[in-house]
């Protein structure tokens, strides 16, 4: 079982009415600054992965804009994006969207709601680092 944060659900719960990019986004609200609208508007091209299910996954997208918009440290957003990377391919197996539904070999690895998760679980993990000046 993954573990879960009442934000990684809430963005579950934002996933019900939008992409993936846009529910980590949205659940990043607060942290932003930004209007519910100008975040939906930014991760709109971002449903089924980057490139319709053939790029980066919805979600990790999503958690890199949002890390940008966050960070007001040294840190370069790059570095923090590189490692929430990595420890989603980790758990989920993957980082392309239709590997991780599973497009060409019929196994699922990761569904939307649990990439949503662990998308906001991999940003969580960072907001101290990314809230030091």
């Amino acid at each position: 079982m993954m573990e879960t944060s009442k934000r990684a659900e809430a963005g579950v719960e934002f996933k019900r009415k939008n992409n993936c990019a846009q529910a980590v986004l949205l659940a990043f609200k607060p942290e932003t600054g930004l209007e519910e609208t100008v975040l939906k508007a930014m991760g709109s091209g971002f449903g089924s992965g980057m490139g319709g299910m053939e790029g980066t996954c919805g979600a990790m997208c999503g958690a890199a804009m949002a890390a940008g918009l966050i960070n007001k440290s040294s840190t370069p957003t790059k570095m923090v994006c590189k490692e929430m990377l990595q420890d989603f391919k980790a758990a989920a197996g993957a980082t392309i969207c239709g590997e991780l539904k599973g497009i060409k070999t019929g196994k699922m690895l990761f569904s939307c709601d649990d990439c949503v998760r662990q998308a906001v679980l991999g940003l969580e993990k960072h907001l101290d680092k990314l809230a030091e000046n």
